[in-house]
């Protein structure tokens, strides 16, 4: 059996991808992944957007009852790909010292806002960030007009989530321990 990108064994394809994956050089603002085989290569996000992970980092310092803090656009290894987060959340100071490509190991939770193509957000960077262990994936889905907060990550999936309409509050449990005021997301 052989693994995904972007962690454990991997066929000669794969690792080739993987190769010619981490040589990428993307335009400055831009960020690249690679998910579940497939490069994937975005576009600086827009003011909502940047507004949006923004203001969850600010909750999130402010109101979690753990000493947290918000890294942005931090790559993360899976063994579904690379995958690079709007806000990874860790414990103060997790990343230092980390390389580009961290393993994903002591991250509390993934936060992606969708953007151009919200089902990668709903489907493979969710499988993704569950398959790293990753315990909360919190996604802001403009598109719907909703926040979900997933957890009891699997090697394939979360087996909850909560959601909740924008402009609810969505209850964030330990280790943040706080209502997640979402209307400022609309």
């Amino acid at each position: 059996m052989s693994a995904h990108p972007g962690q454990g064994r991997s066929t000669a394809g794969e690792a080739a991808v993987l190769a010619a994956f981490l040589e990428l050089v993307v335009p400055e603002g831009y960020r690249a992944e690679l998910i579940e085989g497939e490069i994937v290569v975005a576009p600086p996000p827009d003011g909502d957007h940047q507004d949006a992970v923004a203001r969850l980092a600010c909750a999130v310092a402010a109101e979690s009852a753990a000493d947290l803090y918000v890294a942005f656009t931090k790559g993360l290894i899976s063994p579904l790909g690379r995958f690079v987060p709007d806000a990874a959340v860790a414990p103060t100071g997790h990343f230092r010292g980390q390389p580009p490509w961290a393993d994903p190991a002591g991250v509390v939770m993934a936060v992606r806002v969708t953007a151009a193509r919200p089902a990668r957000d709903r489907g493979p960077r969710r499988r993704g960030y569950a398959a790293a262990g990753i315990p909360f994936y919190l996604l802001v889905d403009r598109t719907e007009g909703t926040v979900t907060l997933y957890s009891e990550p699997d090697a394939e999936d979360y087996r909850q989530d909560v959601r909740v309409l924008f402009g609810k509050e969505l209850d964030l449990p330990e280790p943040f321990a706080f209502a997640l005021d979402t209307s400022a997301f609309r």
